[in-house]
């Protein structure tokens, strides 16, 4: 199953009324935070804070995920524990961050069966996103992406990453003064590649200036141009500016259903069972019915329907 992440929205699990309201905002997915959002001393009450809007919240369809403690803290083995165990049922994946090597998401992978097998929950149901923040995560990043049948996603930590590299810049997201080219292209390449290879979404982090909305659609589309399924939003306002720009085009939308139709018919027997065929002044083949099929799924999970429909030719 393909979630919907165009929009992943941050949300500190010690904030009961960012809890609540995230429920209503048009995210595609909340991950609910126990790492750098929430404070030591409020970790064991954001965990419990978390279990109650799982259970009792209405997400609307949302992806719900949990985002824990890395593996080097003393918090990580409880973050699991409290959540799974209170709120497993209604939970769709766990986010580990920093991941440095394949072993650490076998780890959480580990510990989720053996949660699950205690609580009865179905082993395996509960998924897990894998954040690359450093260097030694991009150089594994291809054992990272096939460490787990649990992994779904890989996403770009952005600012712990440009730390660990000693970047020349305070601000997450722009590009280094200095360089003339793009400073995040290999990394944002390197983590694509190894989701695709093995069947995994690309999400891109946080932009962090909040207000600066344009700004946020001109990194967002960057990403999305390579393209990365979605982007962090950490504030209401990029929301709508997410799931636009990781949207197909109604006209790309409707196209790409059209080449699967056309294709469809005219490799039948009673389209003539051609290898290739063509669809207005446009010559279509296998190749353009991979092509069509990534926009057609992308525009199915963002809820477009259709405009116009194929009419086999007389």
């Amino acid at each position: 199953m393909i979630r919907p992440r165009r929009s992943c929205l941050a949300v500190p699990g010690s904030n009961p009324r960012f809890l609540e309201k995230a429920q209503q905002l048009p995210a595609d997915q909340v991950f609910l935070d126990l790492e750098d959002a929430c404070a030591p001393l409020a970790k064991e009450g954001a965990r419990h804070a978390i279990v109650k809007a799982l259970n009792e919240g209405d997400w609307g369809g949302k992806t719900r995920v949990v985002r824990v403690n890395d593996w080097s803290t003393e918090w990580t083995y409880r973050d699991v524990i409290t959540v799974v165990e209170g709120a497993g049922a209604n939970l769709d994946c766990l986010m580990l961050p920093k991941v440095q090597d394949a072993e650490q998401v076998r780890a959480l992978d580990l510990l989720l069966t053996q949660i699950e097998r205690t609580t009865g929950l179905p082993v395996g149901g509960i998924g897990i996103e894998a954040q690359i923040e450093d260097a030694r995560g991009l150089v594994n990043v291809d054992a990272i992406a096939a460490s787990s049948p649990r992994l779904e996603t890989l996403v770009f930590g952005p600012a712990d990453f440009m730390a660990s590299i000693n970047m020349k810049s305070l601000v997450v997201g722009e590009q280094p003064p200095g360089y003339p080219a793009d400073a995040y292209h290999y990394i944002l390449m390197r983590i694509l590649m190894a989701a695709r290879a093995h069947g995994l979404q690309a999400i891109d982090g946080p932009y962090l200036q909040i207000r600066d909305v344009e700004a946020f659609r001109e990194v967002a589309g960057r990403a999305a141009a390579l393209g990365y399924d979605g982007k962090w939003v950490l504030h209401p306002g990029q929301i709508e500016a997410a799931n636009e720009i990781f949207s197909p085009t109604q006209d790309d939308y409707d196209h790409a259903e059209l080449i699967l139709d056309a294709y469809a018919y005219h490799t039948s027997a009673a389209g003539g069972a051609k290898g290739s065929a063509m669809l207005g002044d446009e010559m279509i083949d296998e190749a353009s019915r991979k092509m069509a099929r990534v926009i057609a799924t992308k525009g199915r999970a963002a809820g477009l329907t259709r405009t116009s429909s194929f009419t086999p030719p007389a």
